[in-house]
C-alpha cells in the first residue's frame, strides 16, 4: 500500500513538473504559455462533459483518460495562480481536504477535535452516530451557512449590503442545472409548491401560453396575407414572447422533475441518447433497404421509426 501511495505521489509530482515546463516563458509551449484562467474555462467545461460521456459509455479506459484531462485543467489553473503567487496546487488540495473534513463532522470528529475545533457550537453538532438523510442535509446546510458567513467577513462585507439566498448559485451553470439549483434554494425557505399536482397544472398553463403566442403569430400572418393589414405594416414580431413562454415552460418542467425526484439533466440526457440510438436504427434500416434518408418521405421515415421503436420495446421485454 505504501509503494502504491509513493507511485501515485510521484506521478502527481511528474504532472506538476510537466505543467511548469509547458508554461515556461523561454522553453515552454507557446499555446500553454499564452493561456489565462479566463481562456481555459470553456475547455474545462468541455472536459467535464467528456468525463460524463465516458461514464455513460461505461468504458473504464476512456473514463481514466478523461479524468486525467480534467485533472490537468486543475493543475493548469493552479500553475497560472502559482506564477502570481496567488495559490499553488498544494493549496488547492489542502482547501478541498479541509472542506471535506469540516463538512463531515460525523465522520471526522476526531480529526476536528485534534485540530482544536469544538465538537459543538450554536449551529453545528458533531454526531458520532449514524445520521439519516434529513439530519445529514440539515448539518450540511448549517456548515455551509457558517462558511458563507466567514467568506462574507473575509470580503469585508457588512450587513448593509444586500444579499440573497440565490447569490451562491453560479450563473454559469448549464441551464437545466441552474434552474434546479435556483428552485432548490427557494424551496429551503418554503417558496415551493407542496407537491407535484400544482406543478403539473403550471406546466399545462405554460404550454397553453406558448400556444396563445403561436396562434397570435398565425393570425397576424393570416391578416397580412388577406390584406386586412397593409403589407407595408409588417407582421407583429412576437418571437421574443414565444421564446420567453418556452423558457417558462422548460422552467416549470424542471420544477416538475424536481418534485418527482428526477434529475432533469439526467432525464433529458437519457431521452436524447434514446432518440439518437433510435435514429441510428432508422439510418440502418434505410441503408438495408438501399435508401438514403433524404430521399424518403416523412411518412416513410416515420414507418422506419416505428419499426425501431417496436424492436427496442421487444428487447426490453
Amino acid at each position: 500500500m505504501q509503494n502504491a501511495n509513493k507511485a501515485k505521489l510521484s506521478e502527481m509530482q511528474r504532472l506538476l513538473k510537466i505543467m511548469a515546463q509547458l508554461r515556461d516563458p523561454q522553453s515552454g509551449c507557446p499555446w500553454d504559455v499564452k493561456q489565462t484562467m479566463e481562456s481555459l474555462t470553456r475547455y474545462t467545461i468541455e472536459e467535464a462533459y467528456e468525463v460524463a460521456d465516458a461514464i455513460a459509455n461505461g468504458d473504464m479506459h476512456d473514463i481514466k483518460d478523461e479524468l486525467g484531462d480534467l485533472l490537468f485543467q486543475v493543475v493548469f489553473y493552479s500553475q497560472i495562480a502559482s506564477e502570481s503567487r496567488a495559490f499553488s496546487f498544494d493549496d488547492v488540495a489542502k482547501s478541498i481536504s479541509d472542506k471535506l473534513v469540516r463538512r463531515h463532522p460525523h465522520v471526522f470528529a476526531n480529526a476536528l477535535a485534534s485540530e482544536g475545533v469544538s465538537d459543538t457550537n450554536e449551529n453545528v453538532t458533531v454526531e458520532r452516530t449514524q445520521l439519516n438523510d434529513s439530519a445529514l442535509n440539515a448539518q450540511w446546510d448549517a456548515i455551509k451557512a457558517q462558511e458563507k458567513q466567514l467568506k462574507k467577513q473575509r470580503l469585508k462585507q457588512n450587513d448593509a449590503i444586500e444579499t440573497s439566498i440565490l447569490d451562491s448559485v453560479p450563473k454559469g451553470m448549464p441551464a437545466l442545472m441552474y434552474a434546479q439549483k435556483l428552485q432548490k434554494a427557494c424551496a429551503k425557505v418554503g417558496f415551493d409548491w407542496p407537491d407535484a399536482a400544482p406543478v403539473i397544472d403550471k406546466v399545462r398553463e405554460e404550454v397553453e401560453e406558448i400556444q396563445q403566442e403561436l396562434d397570435f403569430k398565425q393570425r397576424a400572418q393570416g391578416a397580412l396575407k388577406t390584406g386586412v393589414v397593409p403589407l407595408n405594416s409588417g407582421v407583429p414580431d412576437n418571437q421574443q414572447a414565444i421564446e420567453e413562454e418556452i423558457g417558462d415552460a422548460l422552467f416549470a418542467m424542471v420544477n416538475l422533475a424536481r418534485h418527482c425526484k428526477v434529475d432533469a439533466d439526467t432525464a433529458l440526457r437519457n431521452a436524447s441518447n434514446k432518440f439518437a440510438n433510435r435514429f441510428k436504427g432508422v439510418e440502418r434500416l434505410a441503408a438495408e433497404q438501399g435508401d438514403k434518408l433524404d430521399a424518403l418521405t416523412l411518412d416513410e421515415m416515420e414507418a422506419l421509426w416505428q419499426q425501431v421503436k417496436q424492436s427496442s420495446s421487444s428487447n426490453i421485454e
